[in-house]
């Protein structure tokens, strides 16, 4: 078995495989959040890069060619010091990406005013990557951040869909557009939120685009496999996938099931 491994700190990048295995059902995948250390996003650079770092070389154990850090959190923060420093010492045939890229990538189709918004764990605004990666790509595009620490303690209590959202997800979205009454795009920079959007669209103008991340990231996966024969030939295709977390089985299943909209069962391991 050689699966695609997606990891995230919880639940976030379910969101994401769910895309991809809609995109590429043939491929077998291997699920892996770090539920009984999240949220990623308040923590520093240096225990990041440790625990993904942590996660990628478990995934590498169980057969994985390709591991997607289907985490905003964790591509930011620690994905290109594993490319650079690690990947080589550990296997330097294998891959480990990102969904900073990919997006960054797809924004510039997107905005028109090229002026656009990202909301975020504190993490990921912190590290500026994206502006980083956009200076790379779409130097002329504006960037407003938004931190949004309650959003992700949303999702994962299961109160997305509650009364107690909408304060949060109104309050910061408005604080957003008020930076800059330009943006025409707002990227859901964290892979947990997909699960509000119908909450940010509520507040947010009807010619504003709204840009969630599984989409174009299982469309960057499909044309990196694409250009990458050597990689894609290494992949197993029994079309299965199978759910790991570092916390408890029976909760993790619950929870991925809502976020999958298809029943799953999980194994509990220890990084």
């Amino acid at each position: 078995m050689s699966p695609i491994g997606v990891f995230d700190s919880g639940y976030g990048g379910l969101t994401v495989l769910r895309e991809i295995r809609s995109l590429m059902p043939q491929y077998d995948y291997l699920y892996l959040g770090d539920n009984a250390r999240a949220p990623y996003g308040p923590r520093s650079f240096e225990r990041v890069y440790e625990f993904t770092l942590q996660a990628v070389r478990y995934l590498f154990e169980q057969g994985c060619q390709l591991i997607i850090l289907a985490c905003n959190t964790a591509s930011a923060k620690a994905l290109r010091s594993i490319q650079q420093h690690d990947l080589p010492a550990i296997d330097a045939s294998r891959r480990v990406l990102g969904v900073v890229r990919p997006t960054v990538e797809a924004v510039g189709e997107l905005t028109h005013s090229r002026h656009i918004g990202i909301v975020a764990t504190q993490g990921t605004v912190s590290s500026r990557t994206y502006e980083l990666e956009m200076a790379k790509l779409h130097p002329d595009i504006v960037i407003s951040s938004r931190a949004c620490p309650m959003w992700v303690p949303l999702v994962e209590n299961y109160e997305f869909d509650s009364p107690g959202a909408d304060y949060f997800v109104r309050k910061d979205v408005e604080a957003l557009l008020a930076t800059d009454p330009a943006i025409d795009t707002i990227i859901l920079g964290c892979t947990h939120f997909p699960l509000l959007y119908n909450k940010v669209r509520t507040y947010t103008p009807a010619h504003v685009k709204l840009l969630s991340q599984g989409e174009y990231v299982s469309r960057s996966l499909a044309d990196y496999l694409s250009r990458h024969a050597d990689l894609e030939a290494r992949l197993s295709r029994g079309a299965t996938a199978r759910f790991l977390t570092t916390d408890d089985a029976l909760h993790f299943a619950s929870a991925a099931t809502l976020f999958l909209g298809q029943a799953v069962e999980a194994s509990q391991i220890s990084l």
